[in-house]
């Protein structure tokens, strides 16, 4: 049963049969005739089937969020009983929202010194595709915004508050000012993350308060991208203040804090509500919380 409800899962993640399949590691036949022993086990259609996958039925979205539950907690119990035997060690799947990318080595790294046996993949994803992959099981755990939108029902923990500099050379039009207010930014051509990423929309809705449209002569969805034209003397952005300094300011770019309103956001990790909670789940909240608070204030 635990396999059919795995396909299951894959199949909400790709909203494709070949490709549910794929990331399952069978045939697509295979995976379909696992699907349809599912649905003749429960008597009723779980999947809206046509030339290609149409969704689930009101039942299939109901046996879905079991089927979450149940594969959740079943790779939960197979985790607590290998590190009963081998102690704590296993693979932690982390996405992260750009602007919190260069952060996650505050946390992974006492991690690791911690736990030895433990390895990390981090992936870049937007904050909503954070919480698709969460409900979907494809991550362990996600890094990005606490308060900005709706996070549903998981654990949360707070690490730090992004706060937001304009960063830009010296010698152009604001880059001999101590601060700069939003109205001012948002009359000079910026460079910024795409409308996707809810950095960006942040900012929007600052520059919306501020009376201005943002301008934008280049956008990615990539802050290495974004720094990389701002260091060549020749672009503008708005990047958090921990952030800009984690990567590096040079003589050639000033991170100059944006006032009136001073606004700022919470960043912190984000897991499944589970009880109980799966060992290395559990392990990366609690680093979390000692980590609150450690990491440095950005500079005015």
């Amino acid at each position: 049963m635990i396999d059919k409800l795995e396909f299951l899962i894959a199949l909400a993640s790709e909203r494709h049969f070949g490709r549910a399949a794929e990331i399952s590691n069978v045939s697509q036949p295979t995976l379909s005739a696992a699907i349809k022993q599912l649905e003749d086990s429960f008597g009723t259609l779980l999947v809206n089937r046509g030339s290609r996958f149409q969704g689930f039925t009101p039942e299939g979205e109901r046996v879905l969020a079991w089927a979450r539950r149940i594969v959740g907690d079943a790779r939960a119990m197979r985790e607590d009983i290998e590190t009963v035997k081998h102690g704590l060690s296993g693979h932690v799947r982390l996405a992260a929202i750009p602007t919190a990318l260069a952060m996650t080595a505050a946390l992974t790294t006492p991690f690791r010194a911690r736990h030895p046996g433990v390895k990390f993949t981090i992936l870049s994803r937007t904050s909503i595709d954070i919480l698709r992959m969460l409900e979907n099981l494809e991550i362990d755990a996600g890094l990005t915004y606490l308060d900005n939108e709706p996070l549903g029902k998981l654990d949360r923990e707070p690490l730090y508050l992004e706060q937001y500099r304009l960063l830009t050379s010296p010698d152009s039009e604001l880059g001999d000012r101590k601060t700069v207010t939003w109205a001012e930014v948002g009359k000079i051509p910026l460079c910024l993350l795409t409308p996707d990423m809810q950095n960006r929309r942040i900012i929007d809705q600052m520059l919306f308060k501020a009376g201005v449209t943002v301008s934008t002569t280049l956008e990615s969805n990539s802050m290495i991208v974004l720094y990389a034209h701002v260091r060549s003397g020749r672009w503008a952005s708005i990047m958090p203040a921990l952030l800009a300094e984690t990567l590096g300011l040079t003589d050639r770019v000033r991170a100059i804090p944006i006032v009136e309103p001073e606004n700022v956001h919470s960043i912190g990790l984000v897991t499944v509500h589970r009880d109980p909670m799966s060992p290395l789940t559990g392990a990366l909240l609690d680093m979390a919380r000692h980590i609150a608070g450690t990491l440095p204030a950005p500079r005015v």
